[in-house]
């Protein structure tokens, strides 16, 4: 019998062949063409089985069916007899690939984007879904302003039917905004409005927060801003017409006319409450920031509503919803607001739960809590619990959840998620000065000691002028009642003259103890005892250094020996919002130490510390720093007919990364002076002074900082980066120097003026590294004076501000 093959459809052609034919009956199945795809893969995906009578309806639901398996590009359904043959060709597998020409978009996220598409190595490739894609792509470049910006889905074939897939872009440049026009307002200029947008024309290189470039986003964000701004003065019916986005010809400017219908300002007639308020109507009427004839204000309502949230979320109530819907009196210009309160559910925790911390144990962590298990839930509590975690200085994050338990309308568990930081850090550091040259430190020091909370540190130092070796301890949780135990054991060898102070040398070595008791959960207290043992060599002939010596005693000596024991007491309140590159909040620490009567040095020294950060922006990524100290030290009492000073070897000193940056450490203050009375210079002797630098009994420190995002920082890396610039400025005087205005010398001044200060200016760069915080800086002098040893770069690991 003759072989008649009849083409039955044809998926090229779109639609079935024209010639008629009749329906059969399917003896058997074949399907040609198939490399990747197993024949029992392609046999499921037909609508039809050996023994079925098919007709033309059927075969184009065979090719519906194998197209919509995503295997094929091309499908053709022929019958020879009674077999049923479905020739295909398979869709290219994706061998690669490539991205170029991307600057805007990196290539990680253009990687997730196509894997949520399922275009991604392995897998088959869809010619249609890289349309889309190339249009999307297109569509997010436009939302930017770039609308010159192509992408284009290349296509190479290789071997055994695979193909590369690279996607070419050509951005193009941004649409600059040519004009923003405003309509229909007449309340407040162009310009009044014009100041509330971050989008702008002419953007003055100063205003770092607007941009000149269109964007999308950006646009209908100050559209948010404008409502507000209306809302906040009242015109509570203010309404935005129209927002006309139009573009020049040449795709490279963008014209934004905005209609405006403005209404008319609004006062307040009375605030009103309803729904379920739990007795706490007194607290609510207390947040009502209106009196009957202010303003209609959003931004207070806003906060109205957030307080009376809070007050509810603090006695147990989580989910509360509070809206307030205003009822207009046009007549008169008034609104009376109605603020509903519909509570919800009393909230109780069954569980807290602590994730990330596999270093840290449970209990650090658990210990820090003011949310107890069992009771409602607080979210001050909780917000609390966060914040405390935070200032450990343990972790770079942390994160709360509130989850509901399963089966339960009153029940939550709380998790908290954190990202520990490295709490371990190695204290390096190295400085270059035109006149000091390369110095450097090293220590050792472990903030979660095997995870415990406690802190031990172990520094063996050894550079030009110190030798030191010291081991630190301290338990924050020493008891149940949160008192800490902190000891230190030292020993040290300094040698002036090579940190940038006149020559002498101090052998030393003590101990001290610590106990610290918190007043609550922003002020703690802290009361010490200590012992030190100082051998002073080479006992500096200078003026202040001898009347310390004949003060005690042993003057005209080139050695001294004392033996001090001191009590100490400090208070420090810390209400940063972490500790691990605060961004909001203060830090303040007082500091006094005296040492007892019997000591052979009679003296107390007392300081004041203070950082306070101003976030500048809601994300906070760009915050204000201001950082201060005021530092004073004498003595107290006589021996014999000498009244007792301030130990030398104890006075303040400024210069270096953590006092004066952009001067060489300890160098910028009081200078060494001499007064000779041995007759070369007449009955009334000479003075003359050095650039040897002694320091002074007093110190007062300011430094303004701007932190900003790191440039050219992935938003990965700028958790752990921080960039700034910087001024500091800094004084150092001694209030029992004797000043001789006749005296004519190059280093003499008068170094009982507190006004003698000293400035500089710079950027700096602080990175938590793996092996700890490194900073860099780099700085130049605004002030200074003769004799001072400037200091442009400096390298430290090991602080952080």
């Amino acid at each position: 019998m003759a072989m008649n093959k009849t083409l039955l459809a044809t998926l090229l052609a779109t639609s079935l062949s024209a010639q008629a034919s009749e329906s059969f009956v399917v003896q058997d199945i074949q399907i040609e063409g198939l490399q990747r795809v197993a024949l029992g893969a392609a046999l499921l995906n037909m609508p039809v089985r050996v023994g079925d009578e098919i007709d033309q309806q059927d075969i184009a639901e065979i090719i519906r069916s194998l197209y919509a398996s995503g295997n094929f590009e091309d499908i053709q359904v022929l019958r020879e007899n009674d077999v049923l043959i479905a020739r295909v060709t398979e869709r290219p597998t994706i061998a690669s690939i490539s991205f170029s020409g991307n600057s805007a978009i990196k290539d990680e996220q253009l990687e997730q984007n196509l894997d949520a598409s399922s275009v991604r190595k392995g897998e088959a490739l869809d010619r249609t879904t890289l349309s889309s894609i190339e249009k999307g792509l297109e569509d997010f470049y436009y939302s930017v302003g770039k609308y010159n910006a192509q992408v284009q889905a290349v296509v190479t074939p290789l071997p055994r039917n695979r193909a590369d897939l690279k996607f070419v872009f050509t951005e193009g440049v941004s649409a600059k905004i040519e004009q923003i026009n405003f309509l229909g307002n007449e309340a407040f200029s162009d310009q009044e409005l014009l100041n509330r947008f971050n989008l702008n024309v002419n953007v003055a290189w100063w205003n770092f927060l607007a941009d000149d470039k269109y964007q999308k986003q950006v646009l209908a964000g100050d559209l948010e801003a404008l409502r507000s701004f209306y809302y906040d003065r009242g015109y509570l019916k203010f309404q935005l017409d129209s927002t006309q986005v139009a573009i020049s010809p040449d795709k490279k400017g963008v014209y934004i006319t905005l209609g405006l219908d403005e209404g008319e300002p609004y006062t307040i007639d009375q605030v009103k409450f309803r729904g379920d308020l739990i007795g706490k109507q007194a607290e609510f009427n207390a947040l009502v920031p209106f009196k009957p004839g202010d303003t209609y204000n959003g931004s207070e309502v806003t906060r109205l509503e957030e307080g009376i949230k809070r007050i509810l979320g603090e006695a147990g109530y989580a989910y509360p919803q509070v809206t307030t819907m205003p009822e207009f009196d046009d007549e008169n210009q008034q609104v009376s607001l109605v603020v509903n309160v519909e509570s919800g559910n009393r909230i109780y925790v069954r569980d807290i739960r602590f994730t990330g911390n596999n270093s840290t144990k449970d209990e650090v962590l658990r210990r820090e809590m003011r949310q107890m298990e069992g009771s409602w839930l607080n979210s001050q509590s909780i917000e609390t619990g966060k914040n405390r975690l935070n200032r450990l200085g343990f972790f770079e994050t942390v994160d709360v959840q509130t989850v509901r338990v399963p089966g339960s309308e009153d029940q939550v568990d709380l998790v908290y998620n954190v990202k520990e930081a490295n709490s371990g850090s190695i204290n390096f550091g190295v400085g270059y000065g035109t006149e000091s040259g390369v110095s450097f430190q090293v220590g050792l020091q472990q903030d979660n000691f095997l995870g415990t909370g406690n802190r031990v540190g172990v520094s063996a130092m050894m550079n030009d002028y110190q030798k030191n070796v010291s081991l630190d301890y301290r338990d924050p949780y020493w008891n149940l009642d949160g008192v800490s135990l902190a000891g230190s054991i030292f020993y040290n060898e300094f040698e002036a003259s090579e940190a940038g102070i006149i020559d002498y040398t101090n052998e030393s070595y003590g101990t001290s103890v610590t106990w610290g008791f918190p007043f609550d959960e922003l002020n703690r207290f802290e009361f010490g005892v200590g012992y030190t043992h100082n051998n002073i060599g080479n006992v500096p002939t200078y003026d202040q250094a001898q009347r310390f010596a004949r003060s005690i005693g042993q003057g005209d000596q080139n050695e001294l020996r004392t033996d001090d024991f001191d009590v100490n007491l400090s208070w420090t309140r810390n209400n940063l919002n972490r500790g691990f590159f605060p961004t909001a909040g203060n830090h303040q620490r007082a500091f006094v130490k005296v040492t007892v009567p019997g000591s052979d040095a009679k003296y107390f020294k007392a300081q004041y510390d203070v950082r306070q950060y101003f976030p500048l922006t809601e994300k906070h990524d760009f915050s204000l720093l201001m950082r201060g100290r005021l530092g004073y030290g004498n003595g107290y009492g006589t021996t014999g007919d000498s009244d007792n000073i301030l130990p030398f070897y104890e006075n303040y000193y400024a210069g270096g990364f953590t006092t004066l940056r952009g001067f060489r450490s300890n160098t910028a203050g009081p200078r060494a002076v001499y007064s000779n009375f041995n007759g070369s210079c007449g009955n009334n002797g000479c003075v003359t002074a050095t650039d040897d630098s002694v320091g002074g009994n007093a110190i007062a420190l300011a430094s303004l900082e701007l932190i900003v995002p790191t440039p050219f920082a992935s938003d990965e890396m700028r958790g752990q980066l921080r960039t700034s610039v910087f001024v500091d400025a800094a004084s150092v005087w001694d209030t029992e120097f004797f000043y001789d205005s006749t005296v004519s010398e190059r280093y003499y001044y008068d170094y009982s003026d507190w006004t003698n200060y000293r400035a500089s200016y710079g950027v700096a760069l602080q990175w938590m590294s793996p092996m700890g915080p490194l900073v860099f800086s780099l700085a130049k002098p605004l002030k200074d004076f003769d004799g001072d040893d400037d200091e442009f770069f400096t390298f430290t690991i090991g602080r952080t501000f």
